[in-house]
């Protein structure tokens, strides 16, 4: 599939001021005024993917890079013996192949979207020239580089020092912070999510991941539905995921209030 194919021109979505808002969120757009904001956008295209479709394919040269518009992505990577790994999930505001496509290289995993998704792109060669225009934008695709090593050496350690039953804990606490909704029966993580998926993310097997999330259930932690996991006590949680006592966690609690 051709991941440059694109068919509604960025003009037609600038006017709408949700779009600035959302845009805003993201790391390489942020801390440029209004109107360097609305000329770079000016220079991108709105892609619109289904469910089930793919922005890019892991081994595809990274010539485009986004900024999710809405929808939610599921970014996942084929390993050398055929096993496929969860990497993440994205959201509005957050940024696709950025850091590869200003690299040059191929993009090393695949981007899925889990529902119907639109993406503001640019394609590599037009984001550099415009990195040459605006150097701040130069300096935060610098930072989102450092951020995100950042963040894969914590999930790194994650896998190599951490029990499974936490890696699932600190997987759920994540998407929570993400994608958190506030209903009834607690906090929503808002995206379909699969006990397979859980375990792909967390470096497990299904088998695990059922009979964790049934203990859970059982002890009033969590609610799962198909493709849906509420978390009814989070606090509780954060102890198991961190390997605490009786330390509060500062961050859930105020999810989607």
């Amino acid at each position: 599939m051709a991941t440059g194919a694109f068919n509604v021109i960025m003009q037609a979505v600038t006017a709408n001021e949700n779009c600035q808002d959302i845009v805003k969120r993201c790391f390489l757009l942020r801390e440029l005024d209004d109107d360097t904001r609305q000329a770079i956008l000016a220079e991108g295209h709105m892609r619109r993917v289904e469910a089930g479709g793919f922005f890019f394919h892991q081994g595809e040269p990274s010539e485009w890079l986004y900024v999710i518009y809405n929808g939610r992505v599921k970014l996942v990577q084929l390993t050398l013996g055929g096993e496929q790994v969860v990497v993440n999930y994205f959201g509005p505001g957050q940024g696709l192949g950025i850091i590869v496509a200003l690299n040059d290289t191929e993009y090393p995993l695949s981007a899925e979207a889990v529902e119907a998704c639109a993406a503001i792109g640019w394609h590599r060669d037009e984001m550099k020239q415009l990195m040459l225009r605006h150097p701040q934008l130069a300096l935060n695709g610098m930072k989102m580089m450092g951020s995100r090593f950042t963040r894969l050496q914590e999930r790194f350690h994650d896998v190599s020092t951490k029990r499974v039953e936490q890696r699932i804990a600190r997987a759920m606490l994540r998407l929570v912070r993400q994608f958190g909704k506030r209903v009834e029966e607690g906090l929503l993580i808002d995206i379909p999510l699969t006990r397979q998926d859980i375990a792909e993310m967390t470096g497990t097997n299904l088998y695990n991941v059922s009979r964790i999330l049934s203990k859970w259930e059982q002890e009033g932690w969590i609610v799962s539905h198909r493709k849906q996991v509420i978390l009814c006590n989070a606090h509780d949680l954060v102890v198991l995921a961190e390997d605490l006592t009786n330390d509060p966690f500062s961050g859930v609690a105020e999810v989607a209030e």
